[in-house]
């Protein structure tokens, strides 16, 4: 199967400079719009499923600045790279602190643009590793803000299981500490989120939050990344650029899988940690920065340390305060109110008006091992939102290979071997069968088998679960009496 094409938007007042991007990103293999102005790019990105934007900063109607908090908020993880004159690179590096990926200065090297579109999309990329149930693009935060009308969640981490309770007596204790934070966990269990919940919290809340992808960053360009580079340091250096140490003094620094630094660049930035102090690449005048570092790991960085690629004083320095985010798999009691809120997400931006999940599909989820964790949830339930015909989402309107995998923790009905012989339709709905029981067993013995109690407790009719009973072969029992 053929890759999709990745799809950039262009968005400058000059027409000549539009047709020279957009010829030079179709030559390399890019699927470009164009928009003349801001207030045509944003409406462009409400129309188009847009990989990355590429905007200048002075236009009329909306200039880039405008367009890009405005772009954000319609999807915080969309890479945006500015596009600035030499007189108004400080404009540009504000732009950074607001949340724009990075920046190119005019006349654009080709090289410089080639290698910051590659980089760009590489992070959005490694952020969607996971999605691969996705039915559209998804917001960055895994569970960050809360549905209209509810109460906020506190530090905007959704949930009620143990260890979040946990998490947030520990967040509550560091938040305003200057002290480096080293967060764990498998893609997609909110790292990025608790660090921008540690930011938040914290007295540098009104300075820059600054992240860095360390695996979306070439291993011979990690230095100039995190520490800028002067005019004419290396080929395509054709300006002074601060690096994101730089861009973050004051503020915080959070270093997303940390483990991809390489260990000769992790020397300079151990030094720059805990003195304040470093050199942009071809530099010889020592800058200073007062950071606050938030690093995050999928990996396991003392088999790091073991196998000679990850220096162990480095490791220490990060590894102050250690938080250990536990997978979804773990906490199957958060399940519910992420769906509650995803739903309420996604009605919000698909303009459907979806109330909750029918209790089967409710069983499925809560059944499912969730692999890609509240990343892979918050795909789900975006999917189902979009394909959910009634008030209430069905088990028809979840994944089937998310239907099946959640069969396989129920009761077995068939041999694996003629479940394989069947098409789709007729696997989906022994799936269903499966599920619908385990869930109707499960309600009955909540109730004691008071099938007037069982029947309010699965918000259906005491009709509608006798006739379900009996289709099962659950009828029967003499153990589920009824009221």
């Amino acid at each position: 199967m053929l890759e999709e094409k990745k799809q950039i938007l262009v968005v400058d007042d000059e027409p000549n400079l539009r047709r020279v991007l957009a010829a030079q990103l179709a030559r390399d293999g890019y699927e470009v719009l164009v928009a003349e102005d801001g207030e045509e790019g944003l409406a462009t990105l409400a129309d188009h499923h847009i990989d990355l934007v590429i905007t200048d900063l002075r236009m009329p109607k909306v200039d880039g600045m405008e367009l890009l908090r405005s772009a954000l908020e319609l999807e915080p993880e969309l890479p945006i790279v500015m596009m600035t004159a030499h007189g108004t690179v400080d404009n540009a590096v504000e732009a950074l602190k607001t949340g724009a990926f990075d920046y190119i200065t005019k006349p654009f090297d080709q090289a410089e643009v080639r290698a910051v579109v590659s980089k760009a999309l590489r992070t959005r990329a490694l952020s969607q590793s996971h999605a691969s149930l996705s039915a559209g693009r998804v917001g960055a935060s895994a569970a960050s803000a809360h549905e209209p009308g509810a109460p906020p969640a506190p530090h905007g981490i959704i949930g009620q299981s143990a260890a979040i309770r946990a998490l947030r007596e520990v967040l509550d204790r560091i938040a305003d500490a200057p002290t480096t934070v080293l967060i764990r966990g498998e893609s997609g269990t909110g790292k990025e989120l608790v660090a921008r919940a540690l930011f938040r919290a914290s007295s540098r809340a009104d300075k820059p939050f600054i992240k860095v992808n360390c695996a979306a960053i070439p291993q011979g360009a990690v230095e100039s990344e995190l520490f800028g580079y002067e005019q004419g340091a290396f080929a395509g250096a054709v300006s002074s650029k601060p690096g994101r140490l730089e861009l973050a003094s004051g503020g915080t620094l959070f270093l997303d899988e940390v483990g991809s630094v390489p260990i000769e660049i992790q020397v300079k930035l151990l030094r720059a940690l805990q003195e304040g102090e470093f050199e942009r690449v071809g530099g010889v005048k020592t800058l200073h920065a007062d950071v606050r570092l938030i690093a995050a790991t999928h990996g396991d960085l003392r088999r790091q340390i073991q196998e000679g690629t990850f220096r162990e004083d480095f490791y220490y320095r990060l590894n102050v305060v250690p938080l250990v985010l536990p997978p979804l798999r773990e906490r199957v009691e958060d399940i519910a109110p992420l769906c509650q809120h995803f739903i309420a997400k996604s009605n919000q931006r698909l303009r459907k008006q979806v109330t909750g999940l029918d209790p089967v599909a409710e069983q499925a989820l809560l059944e499912y091992p969730w692999p890609g964790n509240i990343r892979e949830l918050e795909n789900v339930i975006e999917r189902a939102v979009l394909f959910c015909d009634g008030p209430r989402i069905g088990l028809s309107d979840l994944p089937p290979e998310l239907i099946h995998a959640s069969a396989r923790g129920a009761s077995e009905v068939r041999e694996p071997e003629s479940a394989s012989n069947d098409g789709l339709k007729e696997q989906v709905k022994a799936a269903t069968v499966q599920i619908e029981r385990s869930l109707i067993s499960k309600a009955l013995e909540q109730t004691g088998g008071n099938v007037t109690h069982t029947a309010r407790l699965l918000k259906i009719s005491r009709k509608g679960l006798q006739l379900k009973m009996k289709e099962l072969g659950l009828r029967e029992r003499e153990d589920f009496r009824e009221a």
